[in-house]
């Protein structure tokens, strides 16, 4: 008998880890801001740098303590969105921090929110360079 190598195991289709895919994410660079209200009660202002459903990226002037649960508010088209977020290990930028952040508790109507708004600021800023604006 003989024995043939073993391969790698493909990857099963009903795997939760393969049929999950990563939310898109929008480059901002700071065109939304944002305030984070922080448990204090004290707020900051932010812009975003990076967006998505599940999280982002927000320069801020100080960084703030990973693992701090804040409030963010920001508007997005005409619509204002209010989520807890749980702040990631912050990284040095050339002026400020970049702060990475992820949403704990964005209910689905704001998740929708959300989507449809930067599903816009995609399609603006596609036919704004299109047009050569």
């Amino acid at each position: 008998m003989s024995e043939e190598p073993e391969s790698p195991s493909p990857v099963q289709p009903d795997n939760k880890e393969y049929l999950v895919q990563r939310p898109f994410r929008v480059k901002l660079r700071g065109s939304v801001l944002v305030l984070l209200r922080l448990p204090n009660k004290r707020s900051l202002r932010g812009a975003f740098h990076q967006l998505s459903i599940s999280g982002g990226v927000i320069h801020l002037e100080k960084p703030l303590d990973e693992k701090l649960v804040v409030e963010l508010i920001f508007h997005l088209r005409e619509k204002t969105i209010h989520s807890k977020a749980q702040m990631l290990f912050p990284m040095w930028a050339t002026q400020g921090w970049m702060q990475p952040f992820r949403f704990v508790d964005l209910p689905d109507a704001s998740r929708q929110l959300l989507d449809a708004g930067l599903k816009a600021f995609i399609g603006a800023e596609a036919k704004a360079a299109s047009s050569g604006a």
